[in-house]
């Protein structure tokens, strides 16, 4: 089997707490992109373009996304580490 099958396989039948591992992971990573872009609305901080609609709450998202991701790990790390 390729490597992809293999990944897939072993995705498709992990454990309850390795999805959530990976799951958590995922809301981290969404975090930081939200903190970057949060990073470039400050440096480009023009009143017009925040009154504009549209502009997103990243600083909102990464906060939720970071405290969620943060949760799915936590809950996750006991048996995950159990089974290294």
């Amino acid at each position: 089997m390729t490597p992809t099958m293999e990944f897939l396989q072993q995705l498709t039948f992990a454990s309850d707490a390795a999805m959530l591992a990976l799951s958590g992971v995922g809301c981290w990573v969404f975090a930081g992109f939200c903190l970057v872009m949060e990073r470039l609305r400050n440096a480009r901080r023009s009143l017009e373009r925040l009154e504009r609609v549209g502009w997103v709450p990243w600083t909102n998202l990464f906060v939720g996304a970071a405290i969620i991701g943060g949760g799915l790990l936590a809950t996750s790390l006991p048996v995950v580490l159990g089974n290294l």
